[in-house]
C-alpha cells in the first residue's frame, strides 16, 4: 500500500453565507494519480486551491507527509500547479520558461540546463527549446507548463482543467501523455475535471464531488461499476436508473418483476434504486425477452446506435451494434451482473429516465422533415 502523502481533514469552506466544502475528508497517497470529478460549482477546484495554499479553508486542516500545512504560504509548499490557461511567459522562448523558476532559485546555469534538458526530454519537447511560445500548439504550450511546474521537483502536481481549451482529439492525445508523464517522473498527481471520461482513463483513484461534498472514492473500475448513489451512476457514464425493491440478498423486485442480482446486504422489501448500464442490455425477440418494449428513437454513434426503449412509460437508452428501427418491438434479457442496486437518496428519481433524451430527438426528426417538406 502506498504510502499517506496529503491528508485534508474535515475541511470547510465558506464564502459569505454560501458552504462551498461540507466537511471533506480526503487522503491522497504518494505516487498516485487521483482526480477530483464533478459538476461546475461542487467545490473540486477550492480543494485543489486549499492544497495549493491559495485559500485557507474555514476550519478544518492539511497535512503534508504528517506535517500541519493549514497556515503555510504556497511558496513554502512542495507542490506546484498547472492552470487551464497555462500562465506561460509569451516574451519567453520554451528553454527560458522551462528555466524561470529555478533561475529565481539561484541555481547554477549548468544545473538549470541539466534539469530543463530532463523536462524537455519528459514531455517529448527536445529540440523546441528556441520555439518562441506564441509558434507552438495548445498541446506543445500544455507540455511546456508541465515542464516549467515539474522542473522544480515538487512532491506534487496539481492540475486545474488543463486540458479545458483543447479540441476532443488533442485532449484525448493529452490524457495518455500526462499518464505516462506521471508514471516516468514518479510524483503525485491531483487532478481536478468535470470530464468522466478524462477521469476515468488517467487516475488511480476518483473523487467524485457534488454540492461541496464527497459521495464516492474509489478506483476507476469501482466507480463505474458500483456506483454509489443515482448522481455517481448518471455522472460517471450513461445509466438507466429505475426504481426497485430489494426482496431480499440477490432477489430485486422492479417494473412488477423479480430479477437475480448479485447483491445483498439490505433489509427486506427495501426501496432502492437500480442501475443498468445501456451496454449491458441484451436485445433479445419480444417473447424471449424479461422485458419487452417499443423503440421510440435510433441515432448511429459510429461504433453503436443510442437505442431509446420505451417500457411501461420509462424510457431507457440501450446500446447496441445492431439496429432496431422506430416502432420495433422488442424484448430485452439482464444478467444478474447487470444489475447494480444502490441504497435510495436525495438523488433519487432525479436520473436515468431518457423521455428528455427522446423528446430531443424527436424535435431533431420534426426539423428535419420540414426542411425535406420545404
Amino acid at each position: 500500500m502506498a504510502a499517506e502523502l496529503i491528508r485534508l481533514k474535515d475541511l470547510v469552506m465558506e464564502f459569505g453565507n454560501e458552504r462551498v466544502l461540507d466537511s471533506i475528508n480526503l487522503t491522497i497517497e504518494d505516487k498516485k494519480f487521483l482526480t477530483l470529478l464533478g459538476p461546475s460549482g461542487c467545490g473540486k477546484t477550492t480543494t485543489l486551491r486549499i492544497i495549493a495554499g491559495f485559500q485557507k479553508p474555514t476550519s478544518g486542516e492539511v497535512f503534508f507527509d504528517g506535517q500541519p500545512i493549514t497556515d503555510l504560504p504556497p511558496y513554502k509548499r512542495q507542490v506546484n500547479t498547472v492552470f487551464q490557461n497555462y500562465a506561460l511567459f509569451p516574451h519567453l522562448d520554451v528553454y527560458d520558461n522551462i528555466a524561470f523558476g529555478l533561475r529565481i532559485s539561484k541555481l547554477p546555469e549548468k544545473e538549470i540546463d541539466r534539469r530543463v534538458g530532463e523536462m524537455l526530454a519528459s514531455v517529448s519537447l527536445k529540440g523546441f527549446e528556441n520555439r518562441p511560445i506564441t509558434s507552438l500548439s495548445g498541446g506543445q504550450q500544455q507540455r511546456v507548463a508541465i515542464a516549467r511546474a515539474l522542473v522544480n521537483r515538487p512532491k506534487v502536481l496539481l492540475l486545474d482543467e488543463p486540458l479545458g481549451a483543447l479540441d476532443l482529439r488533442l485532449r484525448m492525445d493529452m490524457q495518455n501523455e500526462l499518464k505516462q508523464i506521471q508514471q516516468e517522473v514518479g510524483i503525485t498527481f491531483v487532478y481536478v475535471t468535470h470530464d468522466q471520461e478524462e477521469a476515468l482513463s488517467m487516475s488511480d483513484t476518483v473523487v467524485v464531488m457534488d454540492a461541496g461534498k464527497i459521495l464516492q472514492i474509489g478506483t476507476p473500475e469501482d466507480i463505474y461499476n458500483e456506483p454509489a448513489n443515482a448522481f455517481v451512476a448518471d455522472f460517471i457514464g450513461e445509466s438507466n436508473i429505475l426504481d426497485g425493491i430489494m426482496l431480499e440478498d440477490y432477489k430485486v423486485k422492479m417494473f412488477g418483476q423479480v430479477f437475480t442480482c448479485v447483491d445483498k446486504g439490505f433489509e427486506r422489501n427495501e426501496p432502492v434504486d437500480v442501475v443498468i448500464r445501456p451496454e449491458d442490455i441484451d436485445i433479445v425477440a419480444a417473447d424471449a425477452g424479461h422485458l419487452c418494449g417499443t423503440v421510440t428513437n435510433v441515432i448511429f454513434k459510429g461504433v453503436h446506435y443510442d437505442t431509446i426503449v420505451d417500457f411501461k412509460g420509462f424510457k431507457w437508452l440501450i446500446q447496441t451494434t445492431d439496429y432496431y428501427p422506430v416502432d420495433s418491438y422488442i424484448g430485452i434479457q439482464l444478467n444478474p451482473d447487470d444489475i447494480h442496486v444502490m441504497k435510495r437518496s436525495e438523488y433519487s428519481g432525479l436520473y436515468g429516465d431518457y423521455s428528455t433524451f427522446s423528446d430531443e430527438y424527436d424535435d431533431i426528426t420534426n426539423a428535419d422533415e420540414s426542411a425535406d417538406e420545404e
